[in-house]
């Protein structure tokens, strides 16, 4: 069997290492200009952490070299990317009867799709699944095991990927057939994650991230059901899973970016020092805008657009979400259990 994987930033390259015994051969593209000599060369890179391959990985940016014949083909790039190279995909001939997952998690902006509805739409007719769910690059690199969601509306799409990726004793995964729940659990998280960082770096205590939890996944839920996923989609692997594991770990570049907005520094000078993107940061511009057209709210995630869009004092705009207008807890668990 072949599997290709599509970029090769931090997850493209665990995922590389993660699978490549799963498979008799393995590709992995990137645009050239992100090639480095070291990786090309050795198979060896020490950015953005140190990841040797295996001498039978194939690096290369020849994108029909790398998916001719793949049996799965991983799209492991940021979101504002997937487009481009679904075009790209298009263009070297890849088949219908390949499957494509995907394992970005964000929003498209300014259309606000999610990205399986890019896919969709520049690749109409291709067999799709999508990968979500606690998987901070750092911990899968160093062996510590963990579990997401396989997701696809046909459901021998998802057991055909579960069988395929599946790693013994390190990556166990689970079958959904909810992509839209998923999908936006994965995606709508990383915009909490960005609260939870703020309130590490703040020191607010145990019981504030308890209850940024709490509220955070509610508001997930709200914007979810909206779309149509399955309420119960939010309290497993790509939802309650992930938003835990990202909101609680210093590995996570969403909750970095937190952590240096409590800092006083601005949004420019983080991204630029993180030197990889952070999806939670265009994501909450999705959400906020999203909350708008559905006529819901999302307090936490507004929040975190005046935090990284506004000159607003960030204390003072996080503060403010503990003086909102008293609300009750069970009108949407009421309606949506």
């Amino acid at each position: 069997m072949k599997i290709a994987v599509i970029g090769l930033g931090c997850w493209g390259l665990v995922l590389t290492k993660l699978l490549t015994n799963n498979f008799d051969v393995v590709y992995g593209w990137s645009r050239k200009e992100d090639l480095s000599k070291e990786l090309l060369e050795t198979g060896k890179t020490s950015v953005p952490f140190e990841v040797s391959l295996d001498e039978k990985v194939k690096i290369t940016s020849d994108m029909k070299e790398a998916i001719q014949n793949a049996d799965v083909i991983l799209l492991v790039v940021s979101t504002s990317a997937i487009r481009p190279v679904c075009k790209q995909l298009k263009e070297a001939g890849i088949k219908d009867n390949q499957i494509l997952v995907n394992t970005s998690k964000g929003l498209e902006l300014p259309s606000l799709k999610r990205m399986s509805e890019v896919i969709k739409d520049e690749l109409p007719n291709q067999k799709f699944a999508v990968l979500s769910g606690p998987t901070l690059a750092k911990e899968v690199l160093m062996g510590y095991p963990t579990a997401a969601s396989v997701a696809s509306d046909d459901i021998e799409t998802a057991k055909a990927v579960q069988k395929m990726l599946t790693v013994k004793d390190k990556f166990r995964l689970y079958t959904n057939t909810d992509m839209i729940g998923v999908e936006l659990g994965g995606s709508l998280k990383n915009v909490i994650a960005i609260a939870a960082g703020f309130l590490d770096e703040m020191n607010f205590g145990d019981n504030s991230k308890g209850a940024l939890l709490a509220r955070g996944m509610a508001e997930i839920a709200r914007v979810a059901v909206q779309l149509g996923a399955n309420p119960s989609t939010m309290w497993g692997l790509s939802g309650m899973g992930d938003l835990i594991a990202t909101c609680s770990s210093h590995l996570s570049r969403n909750n970095t970016v937190g952590r240096m907005l409590a800092q006083g520094k601005k949004i420019d000078d983080i991204l630029a020092d993180l030197g990889s993107v952070a999806e939670g940061v265009k994501t909450s511009k999705a959400v906020c805008e999203l909350s708008e057209k559905l006529n819901i709210e999302t307090p936490i995630s507004n929040a975190i657009y005046k935090a990284v869009y506004s000159k607003e004092n960030s204390k003072e705009i996080f503060l403010n979400l503990m003086n909102r207008e008293l609300k009750g807890e069970e009108e949407f668990i009421k309606k949506n259990s």
